[in-house]
């Protein structure tokens, strides 16, 4: 059986959150186009079931559920259907990173040694400080060693039937759930530590003429880490207090156990062959379980944050967050600025869009604005799609133009 599976690629005035989601603004939005774009992909993909939402600095414009949260229960997808998100999860991390900053607990610029109690060296270069700046721009020389990230993967095999058919085959892909690590303390530990048990050289990359890009779930989860470290409390227990309580995103968390069994989507395979339950030790990386209208209350906030009118972060940081980190001149290896920039974790796209898509085992979801016109868009989808264009693009058009008319 052929398996594909994604492991990586996981300034308006603001109003009150009893104003957000009834703007009549929509209107606006040709809403029966964007719909009948959206079932015939769903068609064509044979995709069981999605939420799109499409927001402005004031809420939502465009909402709705498709196909089936669970095919064998006859059971729709709605836009309170709870699913992972991939790497979409990474932007949540950026916010945290951000406060982090904010409260005073580091810089962008800080020497990750100076943090976490003990010293991490890349044997490749053992004179470098690697700093959290590069943790966030995937150039830190730490990379997702495959031996050892696909088993971060936990499956729960108790709670919810799954495809017992496919649990070999799958294994024989290496998600084995062969290490113990319950916290992120022991995991970057056994990782990090050169008297670790998952310690070698090839945790870390370099290429002599310079930096390099690698996409490092490992890395950016590390950031989270150096959270906890400076602020006591665990990555979880952050991002309640500084985003998720903040943002009214009470239907969002890190674990499978955390969120009703009924809330839950089923994720998909071709042939609708259903993965188990499961949660990542490097959670902060790509173990977000939330909804579409949560997610949204999120991305609103985003949108409203260089004018100011986040309730999670300062102007400034947003700033920082949406600046290009390279150019033509500093590019490190491996990176092409074809389609698009870094930010601090965010995507900056060529088309003036800023973003992040997510992917994992029946897991697809793309997040994204146009600063431009005040206007973002997301999806969720409960099965791994190789290529997402036929619906990024549908939302990317969609934010392209400003609304006529302003909202009331």
């Amino acid at each position: 059986m052929k398996i594909k599976v994604n492991l990586i690629g996981r300034c308006l005035p603001f109003v009150s959150a009893l104003a957000l989601y009834t703007n009549p603004a929509s209107a606006q939005v040709n809403t029966r186009e964007i719909t009948e774009n959206i079932r015939q992909v769903m068609q064509e993909k044979k995709l069981p079931g999605m939420a799109v939402v499409l927001v402005n600095s004031y809420g939502v414009i465009y909402k709705r559920g498709f196909g089936k949260a669970d095919i064998e229960a006859a059971k729709s997808y709605t836009l309170s259907t709870t699913q992972e998100v991939g790497s979409v999860s990474k932007m949540i991390l950026v916010v945290a990173m951000m406060k982090a900053i904010e409260l005073g607990y580091f810089s962008l610029d800080t020497d990750i040694n100076q943090i976490l109690p003990y010293k991490v060296v890349n044997p490749h270069e053992p004179k470098h400080a690697i700093t959290i700046r590069e943790l966030a721009t995937h150039t830190s020389g730490i990379i997702d060693n495959p031996g050892i990230y696909i088993n971060t993967f936990k499956f729960d095999l108790q709670r919810r039937p799954y495809s017992s058919t496919y649990l070999e085959p799958l294994q024989g892909l290496g998600y084995k759930q062969a290490l113990a690590d319950t916290t992120l303390k022991q995991f970057f530990l056994n990782y990090l530590d050169q008297k670790g048990k998952y310690y070698s050289s090839g945790n870390f990359t370099y290429t002599p003429s310079g930096r390099t890009s690698s996409y490092s779930n490992i890395a950016t989860a590390l950031i989270a880490y150096l959270i906890e470290i400076k602020s006591g409390v665990s990555y979880k227990t952050f991002t309640k207090k500084y985003i998720f309580e903040p943002l009214h995103m009470s239907h969002s968390a890190w674990f499978t156990a955390e969120v009703k069994l009924n809330k839950l989507a089923q994720l998909y395979h071709d042939g609708g062959i259903r993965f188990p339950l499961y949660d990542l030790a490097t959670y902060p990386d790509g173990g977000l379980k939330t909804n579409a209208l949560d997610l949204s209350r999120f991305l609103v906030d985003m949108i409203n944050g260089l004018s100011g009118k986040s309730r999670v972060l300062k102007a400034q940081s947003f700033q920082t967050m949406f600046t290009p980190q390279f150019s033509g001149t500093n590019l490190p290896a491996g990176l092409s600025l074809a389609k698009r920039n870094k930010g601090i974790l965010w995507n900056l796209y060529n088309n003036g869009t800023i973003g992040h898509d997510g992917d994992d085992p029946g897991v697809s979801s793309f997040l994204v604005f146009n600063p431009a016109t005040g206007l973002g868009g997301l999806f969720l989808c409960n099965k791994y799609m190789d290529d997402k264009s036929p619906i990024t693009n549908i939302i990317t058009k969609s934010i392209s133009k400003p609304l006529k008319v302003k909202p009331e």
